[in-house]
């Protein structure tokens, strides 16, 4: 199986923007052990911006573009750190790439950034991807990854793509405001009823929220690609989530 694995910023880091490193440190054992089995594993991984903020001591996500350029630059590097020491201690190589919504809107860029990760593939290394926050701006970046997970997940023609987050999935109402909201573990179809479901931005650090998880979802089923959305906080659960067994998550069906 093709899998495709986006990890945002709350899993990945603390309130802080420090780094959480035991569940940073789960998280890269199950992907090991996924592509020991056999999987092939892309990783879509958030977290530059935030840690960035963190390493520089901002109290808060930054709201002016230099800034979170900088920031983005600053995290990048201890994001791929990271990875590189933690998935060579279980023998897996790391390769990064970082994208912008051009290279999927021109031709060209788009054939070298296929070319690029199928070759990587083949080679047995685990690509990790993100945008490139450094210069991407307005006119040219995808905006959240979400949808870069995604657009990702429908280039390389995978099977799956599981987007790790702050809640357990998709809820038939707000379950940080109504105790009486119920998780929907199997979505066949995503209607407008269900679009509507999605409230608005996640965590303080993150970009996204349930809206771009929805419409990633939506993307990845007009493609013929299943997605599910679950918590980050426990990196295990992606065994169950693989298998295809049913758990405590939601399951968007492919078309």
């Amino acid at each position: 199986m093709r899998v495709v694995i986006k990890v945002g910023t709350s899993t990945l880091a603390h309130a802080t923007g420090r780094l959480n490193i035991k569940r940073t440190n789960e998280l890269c054992a199950v992907l090991s052990d996924l592509k020991n089995e056999g999987h092939e594993v892309i990783l879509v991984s958030s977290g530059a911006i935030g840690m960035g903020a963190g390493k520089l001591g901002l109290k808060q996500k930054p709201s002016d573009i230099p800034t979170k350029q900088a920031a983005a630059a600053i995290g990048q590097c201890e994001l791929m750190y990271t990875y590189d020491r933690l998935f060579t201690e279980y023998n897996h190589t790391v390769a990064q790439i970082l994208l912008t919504g051009s290279d999927f809107s021109a031709p060209d860029r788009h054939e070298n950034f296929n070319n690029t990760i199928f070759r990587l593939l083949e080679l047995g290394a685990l690509p990790i991807i993100n945008e490139n926050d450094t210069i991407a701006t307005d006119e040219i970046k995808v905006g959240d990854n979400d949808t870069l997970s995604a657009l990702v997940a429908v280039s390389v023609n995978a099977d799956l793509l599981v987007i790790l987050s702050d809640v357990n999935g998709l809820y038939s109402a707000d379950p940080r405001k109504d105790k009486n909201a119920a998780l929907l573990r199997s979505v066949p179809l995503i209607t407008e009823e269900i679009e509507a479901l999605a409230g608005g931005a996640g965590s303080a650090l993150g970009t996204g929220g349930m809206k771009t998880k929805i419409h990633a979802a939506k993307l990845c089923a007009e493609n013929g690609c299943e997605t599910v959305i679950a918590n980050g906080k426990s990196p295990a659960l992606l065994y169950e989530i693989v298998a295809g067994i049913k758990g405590k998550y939601t399951r968007f069906f492919a078309k």
